[in-house]
């Protein structure tokens, strides 16, 4: 469990502020470039704020609201990462055991080879193993056929990811895949004897009060208030079953409840001192993003003038079929932003175009929440 935890109430006590200067026209700007709707969470210090622009349904015009639910996507990855270092600090895993102690016979064939890949080489995308979600013909059931409920495993996606030969030897590079964190999944599983959608909620979610995020195996649904999402033609495709992505990315939240775990994690609430350095310790590879264990540091640039520093900050992300949403935490734990906004084609992506409309409102929103 978490060695401390952060109270609900807590949480809840924050004063409420005027939200920084800039951010109601970044997100309208954002609107205004395409996306039907956008919620954000903004946080310096104690005070926070929340608010969106557009619309959650344009449909029926319901207009978007800062306690809508949304596909949060590999902002998952984090969640996971963080179950897996608490285990690790309770003394029933390491980091560097293979991933065939733990799922013997799982990854095997075609050069790949689970004695060779330990569970942090998973967490930090250094395993070389493939991810078949980035194949056109991995979602033709969906988005060709309209199968929204189609259902993949995670041993099913494992199964094609290993058909292929591994992009690198483990360790030998820096390769973003999903295949990783659905053995990361089964790792918590063989570990606790217990799923790890129950392993999430029973340690973070529970204790944090997150009582808007949930974990949906296959019910392709969104429950609850929620954003709608939309591919680039204007379709909605809300409805579309989570299965394939499970702990790469199945799991559903609000702004405002991300926020609250990442300022947990990142202050160091829920990992011991020794497991919160390897959350943090980044990979160092040419051409590859400074990428910890499900988390990431970027800098915000703060301002186009030459002696304008960028602000540093640890980053998630998640993109999905309708969605697509930022965390963003300071690395001195003072500003926060979280914002999800209503379209992801994922057609688009699968043929390398741009899944997104195209504007500068997101990363304006980002400089208006963190920057001086």
């Amino acid at each position: 469990m978490a060695v401390s935890g952060i109270s609900p109430t807590a949480a809840a006590e924050r004063a409420s502020a005027p939200p920084p200067a800039g951010l109601k026209q970044a997100i309208e700007q954002t609107v205004a470039d395409g996306f039907p709707g956008v919620v954000v969470y903004a946080r310096r210090g104690e005070r926070e704020s929340k608010m969106a622009a557009g619309l959650a349904d344009t449909a029926s015009g319901e207009r978007a609201r800062p306690d809508q639910r949304f596909r949060i996507a590999s902002n998952t990855k984090s969640f996971v990462s963080t179950v897996l270092l608490q285990l690790e600090g309770e003394g029933r895993l390491s980091l560097d055991d293979s991933a065939e102690k733990w799922l013997p016979g799982v990854v095997q064939g075609n050069g790949n080879a689970g004695k060779d890949i330990t569970i942090r080489q998973l967490l930090n995308h250094t395993s070389g193993i493939y991810d078949p979600t980035k194949e056109p013909e991995f979602f033709a059931p969906y988005l060709e056929h309209q199968e929204w409920d189609h259902v993949y495993t995670p041993r099913e996606v494992i199964a094609r990811a290993v058909r292929h030969k591994p992009l690198f030897a483990p360790g030998g590079g820096w390769a973003y895949s999903n295949t990783n964190y659905l053995l990361a999944g089964l790792v918590i599983e063989a570990v606790t004897h217990r799923s790890a959608p129950s392993e999430i909620r029973r340690r973070i979610l529970a204790p944090l009060g997150l009582e808007d995020t949930s974990f949906p195996l296959t019910d392709p649904a969104i429950h609850g208030p929620h954003l709608h999402g939309y591919d680039l033609t204007g379709r909605d495709v809300t409805r579309f079953s989570p299965s394939y992505d499970w702990t790469a990315g199945a799991m559903i939240s609000t702004v405002d409840d991300l926020a609250r775990f990442h300022r947990a994690l990142f202050t160091g609430q829920l990992l011991r001192p020794a497991q919160q350095r390897e959350l943090l310790t980044t990979v160092q590879f040419p051409e590859a993003p400074a990428y910890g264990l499900g988390v990431q540091r970027m800098d915000v640039p703060c301002g186009s003038e030459p002696d304008t520093k960028p602000i540093s900050a640890w980053a998630t992300d998640g993109a999905g079929p309708g969605s697509t949403s930022v965390s963003l935490a300071t690395t001195d734990g003072e500003r926060q932003l979280v914002l999800a906004a209503n379209v992801y084609d994922l057609g688009a992506d699968l043929k390398d175009e741009r899944p997104v409309p195209q504007s500068e409102g997101p990363r304006k929103a980002q400089m208006a929440a963190l920057c001086n």
